[in-house]
């Protein structure tokens, strides 16, 4: 072979390899000039229970699909990766699989890599024309994986008996399926993850992993909305803006759950206001707030401030426990973070100002409980609900850019009240599951009134919530 057959053979070979990668779209998947950082969020999240919130055209089923994907050919690049996996994909029904999940496995699953497809309905030659029942798929372990697609339609006796390594769900699937899904991966100690648009609402979905009341450490959850996706046109974005009501862009853009719109904190954002705790100087160290009670919690959180930003670090939050118990636990909390005592070594609290009431039955006030106990509390806190409200809001906004209040992730009881702390009739919020945000209401309250407040976030922030609220009532 002369030097010249050489050369030209070799590039034929470069040809015939760029031409091979650029029909790989996994190996292009989040590389170059644009990242879609939430999806490779979502990707290194070593959570066993994983959910992406995201509105329509977010990216959420792209990385979805290259999960499931990566999972099948043993390839993760942030998890320890299994020979010979056995997964299900659930999509709502047979047609949107076809259209949605099947065709985006498809895109990222080479031809080379599949060893066989069994059809449903359609050829096996031409699968994205039809519904596929599985995909085996050639790993990189030598083994054979295989992907099942499955369709909430079936009903719940379908997704019986199977043991899994993982299963996605695109889109919500009913509470009974989902169910039925956590036992198929037991065995395995698998993964369930789920891409969705929250159009249902306030469903199980809300309850069980959103707010996540058991504080079950094995869920975790995230939001996309357009601005995360990289490759949008902002321009086609303004467009389809323009086009829906205020309460369609909440589900459609930022993947929020529609009732959200009667919450009492909409600008609560746990990717923004939740942070790791950190070693806080003692001179940040600001008072104690509690709000007892007997058989409903006890919530006492302590407050920590730099002079502008406020930030709860600590919290003790239980029922069905005794003023001696509590007042044990609150001061063990208090020798960890070193926190200031008066020269009697007792602490100092805000608390209810309930507290100060002696009852017929009772010799001694909660007040004079706690003080017996070794905290000195204060009841005579301001309780104006409006303007406390007013007041939280304005930290969680702070200058429009960074906020003014942020919340220790270790405080699991108030971040789950704050995401599901909704008005009632009138200005006043529901009575119901509130024992931290009246304490930290109590707290905030007593902060001095900041200077140079966006006008945005005076009480007419309330106002607007309310309005918000009342326009949606019509339209449903």
């Amino acid at each position: 072979m002369t030097e010249r057959e050489l050369i030209l053979k070799i590039r034929k070979i470069d040809k015939l390899l760029a031409e091979k990668r650029e029909r790989d779209e996994l190996s292009r998947y989040n590389t170059g000039d644009k990242i879609h950082f939430k999806q490779l969020d979502f990707h290194k999240c070593k959570k066993r229970i994983r959910w992406v919130f995201g509105g329509n055209r977010t990216g959420k089923t792209e990385c979805g699909a290259v999960e499931v994907v990566w999972m099948a050919r043993g390839i993760h690049p942030y998890r320890e990766n299994r020979k010979n996996t056995e997964g299900w994909v659930v999509s709502l029904s047979r047609d949107v699989q076809r259209e949605v999940a099947q065709r985006k496995i498809l895109k990222y699953l080479s031809e080379e890599w599949i060893e066989d497809i069994v059809m449903n309905s359609g050829r096996a030659d031409c699968p994205e024309t039809g519904v596929i029942d599985c995909i085996t798929v050639r790993n990189v372990f030598g083994g054979l994986s295989r992907i099942w697609f499955k369709s909430c339609e079936m009903g719940r006796a379908k997704f019986q008996g199977a043991s899994l390594d993982y299963v996605w769900f695109d889109e919500e699937p009913p509470e009974d399926i989902f169910d039925e899904c956590m036992m198929r991966v037991v065995d395995k100690k698998g993964d369930i993850f789920a891409t969705m648009t929250p159009l249902l609402g306030r469903t199980f979905v809300y309850d069980r992993i959103y707010l996540n009341p058991g504080h079950d450490d094995r869920v975790w959850y995230e939001f996309m909305s357009w601005k995360d996706n990289p490759f949008l046109d902002e321009e086609e974005l303004a467009s389809i803006r323009a086009s829906l009501s205020e309460e369609e862009l909440n589900m459609r853009e930022h993947g929020r759950f529609s009732s959200l719109k009667g919450l009492v904190y909409s600008e609560f954002d746990e990717n923004v206001h939740v942070i790791e705790p950190f070693d806080v100087p003692e001179e940040w160290f600001d008072n104690i707030s509690i709000d007892p009670g007997l058989k409903n919690p006890t919530s006492c959180h302590f407050y920590a401030t730099d002079g502008e930003k406020v930030y709860v670090i600590a919290e003790h939050y239980e029922s069905d426990k005794t003023v001696e118990y509590h007042c044990r636990k609150i001061k063990e909390i208090a020798a960890r973070l070193g926190w200031k005592t008066d020269e009697r070594g007792r602490l100092h609290a805000l608390i209810d100002s309930a507290a100060g009431q002696r009852t017929l039955s009772a010799e001694k006030s909660v007040s004079e409980l706690f003080a017996k106990n070794g905290i000195l509390v204060n009841p005579k806190v301001n309780k104006q609900v409006f303007r406390g409200v007013s007041k939280i809001k304005s930290l969680l906004i702070g200058d429009g850019k960074t906020p003014d209040l942020y919340i220790f992730s270790s405080c699991v009881n108030m971040i789950r009240e704050i995401k599901g702390y909704k008005w009632g009739d009138g200005d006043s919020p529901v009575k119901r599951d509130d024992h931290a945000m009246d304490e930290l209401r109590y707290y905030v309250m007593t902060l001095p009134e900041r200077k140079n407040v966006p006008e945005k976030t005076s009480d007419n922030l309330i106002s607007a919530d309310k309005r918000r609220i009342r326009l949606w009532m019509k339209k449903s």
